[in-house]
C-alpha cells in the first residue's frame, strides 16, 4: 500500500520560498508519476507539477520559473521548491503518486497525501 506524507508547508511573506517535502511509503513500481496539487478555499483543486520516474517534468504556467518539482529517490521523497512566492500561491498542497507513466490517458492519480498548507502574505 503506497502512502504518502507531506511537510514543509507554513507561512511566508510575498518574495520568500518554500520547500515542501512529500515522503513516499510502500512504492515497488519501476515506472510511475508523481506530483503536486494545490487547492484554494472555493476553488478547484489545480495539478502544480508533475515528473515522471526518469525525471521529465512539467509545471502550470502561473509556477513557472518560481517552482521547481525534483526527487530523491534514494530518500523515497518528492520536492517542491518554491521561490517568489505570491499570495496567490497561498492553497492546500497535495502530493500523489500513480504506477503509470506521466503523459498518456492514464486517468486519475491513485494515491494523495493528506495535504499542506501554504499561506503567503502581502
Amino acid at each position: 500500500q503506497v502512502q504518502l506524507v507531506e511537510s514543509g508547508g507554513g507561512s511566508v511573506q510575498a518574495g520568500g520560498s518554500l520547500r515542501l517535502s512529500c515522503a513516499v511509503f510502500g512504492v515497488t513500481y519501476s515506472i510511475y508519476c508523481m506530483g503536486w496539487f494545490r487547492q484554494a478555499p472555493g476553488k478547484e483543486r489545480e495539478e502544480v507539477a508533475r515528473i515522471s520516474d526518469y525525471g521529465r517534468t512539467s509545471y502550470v504556467d502561473s509556477v513557472k520559473g518560481r517552482f521547481t518539482i525534483s526527487q530523491d529517490n534514494a530518500k523515497n521523497t518528492l520536492y517542491l521548491q518554491m521561490n517568489s512566492l505570491k499570495p496567490e500561491d497561498t492553497a492546500m498542497y497535495y502530493c500523489a503518486f500513480r504506477p503509470t507513466g506521466c503523459w498518456g490517458d492514464y486517468g486519475a492519480f491513485n494515491y494523495w497525501g493528506q495535504g499542506t498548507q501554504v499561506t503567503v502574505s502581502s
